[in-house]
């Protein structure tokens, strides 16, 4: 076992988890002998600990058998729609099934914030963990922490190892793009999120892949950070160049469409600010130009024209949390994994590509 820079890695309890297939709850169960652990689970875990030379710490020892009924919250980004109501409907759901919750936010996710924020929780004796992270990094290094305690992440990659929730973001990605191939587009731009966000690298690995399916071309996206900002800036270098709105010849959508005739923005937000940019050149949406966004904000149907876009469930997403957490305390031996899918919402800002 190694890492990047060659050095032997020590062995942790969530490669003894992911080794014998079972939850982190289930080798503490194991490492502190006690019952309710099935003999053919119990022999998995420790052939998994011998094959890795595992080495356990006071942490992973340790199990929580008094019941805190509390649930620790890590939450990391800024304030944005989905992760917040995320929490939320987490945070509602916790409360029905009678668990209080103690929350952790940073706007950073470097490790050693994480660490501060995993032993603060830890010291009030949470029976686990859940991490909903903007970035692919903080559960890298969430994961490196021994943490005694089952962790359930809010995380639409397909790692393996660990219980995972999320909204399938690579097959929405793929419906919004078939659904703009279905009428008639053939150039279809994106404007992704941040390059650190697992959820923005999943939507632009779904359009490559649609793309590629329908045998088009997927030119390098551009790269935003979830604003309306950033998504007017995007729309603006999209069309420059083409002299679109120089002049009133009425062959602004014409120009533009020999490079795109629709955007993918990686978000409703940045779709916004796309809008804003494409009307501020003359140019329609969608006579010119069809765009789309992703998760359908509330305001998204009051959007001029009314935005077509994926809709994320959030709160129930918060809900799907809270329900497989209590499976994981129930000492359930396989690791976790749930995916829903988003919903197309079809509305007016798509339309077949003009003549």
């Amino acid at each position: 076992m190694g890492n990047d820079d060659g050095r032997a890695r020590v062995a942790t309890i969530f490669d003894v988890a992911r080794l014998a297939g079972v939850s982190h709850q289930t080798v503490s169960r194991v490492l502190n002998d006690l019952p309710n652990v099935r003999p053919a689970t119990r022999q998995r875990v420790e052939q998994a600990i011998t094959q890795l030379r595992y080495t356990p710490s006071q942490a992973a020892r340790s199990l929580v058998t008094r019941r805190s009924r509390t649930i620790g919250l890590i939450t990391t980004g800024g304030p944005d729609y989905g992760p917040s109501s995320t929490a939320l409907g987490f945070n509602e759901a916790a409360r029905d099934a009678r668990y209080a919750v103690s929350m952790a936010s940073m706007l950073e996710s470097d490790p050693a914030s994480l660490r501060q924020a995993v032993e603060l929780l830890l010291r009030q004796n949470v029976e686990a963990i859940v991490l909903i992270a903007a970035h692919r990094g903080a559960l890298d290094a969430v994961r490196g922490i021994e943490l005694g305690v089952p962790l359930v992440a809010v995380e639409s990659s397909r790692r393996d190892g660990f219980h995972r929730v999320s909204i399938d973001q690579y097959q929405g990605a793929r419906i919004l793009v078939d659904h703009l191939v279905g009428l008639g587009h053939r150039r279809i731009a994106h404007l992704a999120g941040p390059a650190d966000s697992v959820d923005a690298l999943e939507r632009v690995r779904g359009w490559r892949d649609a793309l590629s399916e329908h045998g088009l071309v997927a030119r390098e996206p551009l790269v935003g950070d979830w604003t309306p900002a950033s998504g007017f800036r995007l729309g603006r270098e999209l069309v420059a160049g083409l002299g679109v709105g120089d002049d009133d010849d009425g062959r602004a959508g014409e120009r533009v469409g020999g490079l795109f005739t629709a955007v993918f923005a990686a978000n409703d937000q940045m779709a916004l600010g796309v809008i804003h940019a494409l009307s501020e050149r003359g140019l329609r949406v969608p006579g010119d130009v069809s765009v789309v966004g992703f998760d359908d904000i509330p305001e998204a149907e009051h959007f001029a024209p009314p935005l077509t876009t994926m809709r994320q469930d959030f709160p129930e997403l918060g809900r799907t949390i809270m329900s497989t957490l209590l499976e994981v305390l129930s000492d359930a031996d396989s690791v976790g994994v749930v995916r829903s899918v988003p919903q197309l919402i079809v509305r007016e800002s798509t339309a077949a590509p003009s003549a």
